[in-house]
Formats: C-alpha cells, structure tokens, sequence
C-alpha cells in the first residue's frame, strides 16, 4: 500500500463526490434564475440576490456557500456580495454560449434515475427503449446538445461539406433523421429559407416537441416533423440527409445506412455527426470519454439492443468502425470533414 497514491485517489473521489452533489444545486439555481439574476445584476449580497430572486434567504444562504466552495461563484468577505464572472456565465447563465452545460446537469440526473432499469439489463442482456427511460431524457438530450448546434452547425459544419451550401441556398430536400426536439432541423431550415426540411424520429413526443419549436422559430412553412424510424424514411430524391447523435443509438445502424443511401440522389450527401473518440480504448481515456462511456453505458447501449439487431456500437465507436459501417452500406466517400472536441463531422457520398 502506497500511503500517497491512496491520499491522492481520495482527493480525487471527494472532487468527483463534490461534482455530483452540486448537480442538484446547479439545477435549483438554474430553475429559480439566480444564475440569471446575478449575470444581469453584477456582485450581490444574499439578502439582495434573495430579494430580487423572490427566494427565501435562509437556504439561499447555503446554496450560495456551496457555490462558493465550487469555485461557481466569488465572494468578497469584505462587501459579503457574490459574483458570477463572466467564465462562469458562459456555462450557467448564457443559453447560447457554446459552452453552456445546463442540460448536462439535466442529463446526470437522467441518468441516474435511470440506474434501476439499467442495471437490470445488466443482468439480462436486455435494453431499455428511448421512450421508456427515466425522467424527461429525451428533453436533457437535447438541451445538451443544443448549444454545440447552435454554434457550429451553420457556421463550421454545413461550410465543411463539398457543395452543400450552395445547394441549400438554391433550394433542395434535406430529411434529417433521428431529429428528436428538432433544434438541428429548425437551426438548417432558419438558415436555408429556399430549402425544404423534414425532421423524422421514432418517438412520438419528441417530434411533438420539434414541431411546437418550428412553429415558435418561424420555420413551419419550410420544415414539417414525421414519426418514423430511421429505416422507413420515405422517398427517394434528398439532397441531403442529416443524422445527429444518433447513429451508434441505432439497433441497426448497417441497415439503416444501406436505406439512406437508397433515399439519396445520386449526387446527394450523407452528413453524420458523431461523438468524437478515438478507435482505441487508450485513445479514449480522458475526461470526455469519461463522460461519453457513462452516457453510453446508461442511454445509448440500452437505446440500441431495444431495437432490432441491437448493434449497440456506443457513443464511443470510432471513426474507424462509423467508416466501416458507411462503406460497407455501399457509400464510394466517406471522409472526416470537420471536428470540434465532442463531435466529428463525417461526410458520405453515395
């Protein structure tokens, strides 16, 4: 036993404890607008920032502490105000930042009130379909995802792609599939006016969801939302096809890029982002994999051996296995167009 190696892994455990006992806490401040309060406020007292916020003092007093001790907040002894610096906002307080996380603490807790229905597959194989997982874990999804959207979609991705600006500024047929809120087909479809968009998913809800978020963003008349499953999409003649974070949680992701190839023009374009990982374990083992093998494990893996085949490739597959899969679907193109740390930008071409 090596007295020092065990005192640093305990340093570790009570920073990871720390973490997870601040989810609950980030997520009270992200409901009641302190976070909100303050970035538009500036330094604050409790008693301000308790008047302002309509919250009562006393357990203000506690959450503002533990904001504190995470390093979420300043404190000035000497005026007794807190202060979210403007670093600090960008996660909690600026919904479109890049780096807002807010729907990450949304998905931790997702996941774990998931743990009973996982863990039980665990023992039996089984899966745990998308519509039947706990709490709202479609809504965190894509509150999670929105803001790498947001930010890089029309700016960096779609550029990215051989000629598919071009083509959406003219006017084409995109479908994109497993489109779930729909925030990825309403983000293209508010850019690309002369186009037309149809965002397909096999739950239900969501595409409810999607189509209240076109009708609020002003994109209805050029975007429309189909319950359907991925291998089912109709039609023949897209000029682009999109699939979002969602590939590795199909049960069949062979078949279902076989079918989307049959769906595409000949000269049309297969656009897949994916979580970024490398092809190797080793490659992987860095706090991002971390955070991608644990919603694997808790999401993705379960999403996929519910379905047919049940290939459950995982939010960490790879560029190498993802290109296998493509390829083998008979695309004669397929390349690694951009990459941000979380995601890579894949291009097929039929």
């Amino acid at each position: 036993m090596d007295d020092a190696k065990l005192n640093q892994f305990i340093g570790r455990i009570l920073g990871d404890l720390g973490g997870a006992a601040s989810v609950p806490m980030v997520r009270i401040g992200d409901a009641l607008g302190l976070y909100q309060t303050l970035h538009a406020r500036g330094a604050m007292t409790c008693g301000e920032l308790a008047g302002a916020a309509k919250v009562h003092e006393r357990y203000l007093r506690e959450w503002l502490s533990h904001n504190a001790a995470a390093g979420y907040l300043d404190y000035d002894p000497a005026t007794g105000r807190f202060i979210l610096p403007p670093e600090q906002a960008m996660v909690f307080a600026v919904e479109d930042s890049p780096v807002y996380m807010m729907g990450a603490f949304d998905l931790m807790v997702a996941q774990v009130e998931n743990q009973p229905k996982v863990q039980q597959a665990f023992r039996t194989g089984g899966g745990v379909a998308w519509g039947e997982q706990a709490g709202c874990m479609f809504c965190a999804v894509a509150r999670f995802f929105r803001p790498g959207y947001q930010n890089h979609l029309i700016a960096e991705w779609m550029p990215a792609l051989d000629g598919v600006v071009a083509k959406l500024e003219r006017g084409a047929s995109v479908a994109d599939v497993g489109c779930g809120h729909g925030w990825s087909t309403v983000l293209m479809a508010r850019a690309f006016p002369n186009s037309t968009f149809t965002g397909y998913d096999f739950h239900a809800g969501s595409i409810e969801a999607a189509r209240e978020h076109a009708a609020l963003h002003g994109v209805a008349a050029n975007a429309r939302f189909e319950v359907a499953t991925a291998k089912a999409i109709p039609g023949g003649d897209f000029d682009l096809i999109t699939c979002f974070d969602c590939l590795h949680d199909m049960g069949d992701p062979a078949g279902v890029a076989a079918h989307l190839r049959s769906r595409l023009k000949p000269d049309g374009t297969w656009m897949i982002v994916e979580p970024m990982a490398g092809d190797r374990l080793e490659d992987n083992l860095n706090p991002i994999g971390r955070l991608f093998y644990a919603g694997s494990t808790m999401i993705c893996v379960p999403t996929s051996l519910s379905q047919e085949v049940g290939a459950a490739l995982g939010a960490q597959a790879g560029e190498a296995k993802l290109r296998e899969i493509i390829g083998g679907a008979g695309f004669r193109s397929v390349r690694r167009a951009t990459a941000t740390p979380f995601n890579m930008i894949l291009e097929a071409r039929p």
